[in-house]
């Protein structure tokens, strides 16, 4: 079973991010005061590729805006590509 992280949305860098082992793999964001945020790049390690990281860090991510009644405008291609995988995030993305 992949370990859970604790999501941490990093105000000063504007990323979503997580503590991996000293690593921080992140999402940054921009958001804009009508609730809509910009998903632009998401980032692991290289040291942390293929555990299923990216994903989880998305998965949480979407969670967090839904339960804060944001919007999500998805930039990022990973993100993206979730979102196609994942349809009923489809409610919180603005197109």
């Amino acid at each position: 079973m992949e370990e859970q992280y604790e999501l941490i949305k990093n105000d000063a860098l504007q990323q979503f991010e997580f503590n991996v082992k000293g690593y921080t793999p992140l999402i940054e964001f921009v958001m804009i005061p009508e609730g809509d945020v910009f998903l632009t790049h998401t980032e692991v390690p290289m040291s942390l590729a293929g555990q299923g990281i990216g994903t989880q860090l998305v998965k949480e991510t979407l969670e967090y805006l839904d339960e804060n009644n944001l919007r999500a405008v998805p930039l990022c291609p990973f993100i993206v590509s979730y979102i196609q995988k994942h349809p009923e995030w489809e409610k919180i993305v603005v197109h």
